[in-house]
């Protein structure tokens, strides 16, 4: 059974995160089948820009606890975003947690209801937002960053555009993207992915720097004790033991 749902109209591919029992989280199955279809799009010249959205009330609550994808596998991913010869948007209208706040940094254009919430919910399982960092670090406020990453907070769309994770934020969603879309289609391939490099060295830069290092990272923290009581205490529902 596939994670991801697609169609096309006129030249703009939607690809949907479609696992909504588990809110879309990031299994080695939906990266998996994401890459792929990403692999599709970048090839097909029919495809001018691709949508990334997703069904159900969460766009991705992180990484699936109970099968999670190797910390490469989503670097892989994220950088395949980025690389895209295409434009990637990110189209939200639910919640999004952790590893799905990469998802939507490594997008060139952010867009989300003003329902939509976000959270760095990694150190409140005893890890930390390594790997999304890539994306992350370069795009975002740094001190709006440190204040979420720190404390896990939820904050709000009109927010997330303040600190540079969204591009805009409105009441639908839809009628938000529709100028932008226009634009996309207006524009000429070429000059589309030779504009998206400009715009993405800088990104690509800490990749080429960071990435070996942040993944290392991400794999002994989500093998530590901590990690472990975390995200036992995740799934039971209850505080883990070190809060106070």
């Amino acid at each position: 059974m596939t994670s991801i749902g697609r169609a096309r109209a006129r030249g703009i591919e939607t690809l949907s995160l479609d696992s909504p029992d588990t809110r879309n989280a990031l299994s080695a199955s939906l990266v998996r089948e994401l890459a792929d279809a990403l692999t599709e799009c970048a090839k097909d010249a029919d495809v001018r820009a691709v949508v990334l959205t997703h069904t159900g009330n969460t766009f991705c609550a992180g990484a699936d606890l109970r099968d999670p994808p190797p910390p490469e596998a989503l670097v892989t991913l994220l950088r395949q975003i980025i690389e895209l010869p295409k434009p990637v948007i990110a189209r939200v209208t639910g919640h999004v947690r952790a590893g799905g706040l990469g998802l939507l940094a490594a997008c060139d254009i952010a867009t989300a209801s003003t329902e939509s919430t976000f959270a760095f919910t990694e150190v409140r399982i005893g890890v930390a937002p390594a790997v999304i960092s890539l994306p992350l670090l370069p795009r975002t406020d740094p001190r709006a960053l440190a204040r979420y990453y720190l404390t896990g907070e939820r904050f709000d769309a009109t927010e997330a555009v303040g600190v540079g994770l969204l591009t805009t934020a409105g009441e639908d969603v839809d009628e938000t993207l529709t100028p932008v879309l226009d634009g996309l289609r207006r524009a000429a391939p070429e000059a589309l992915a030779e504009t998206k490099q400009l715009l993405t060295a800088r990104v690509l830069e800490t990749f080429d720097r960071d990435a070996a290092d942040l993944t290392a990272l991400s794999a002994r923290l989500f093998a530590s004790a901590q990690a472990r009581e975390g995200m036992t205490a995740f799934l039971e529902r209850r505080d883990p033991a070190w809060v106070v």
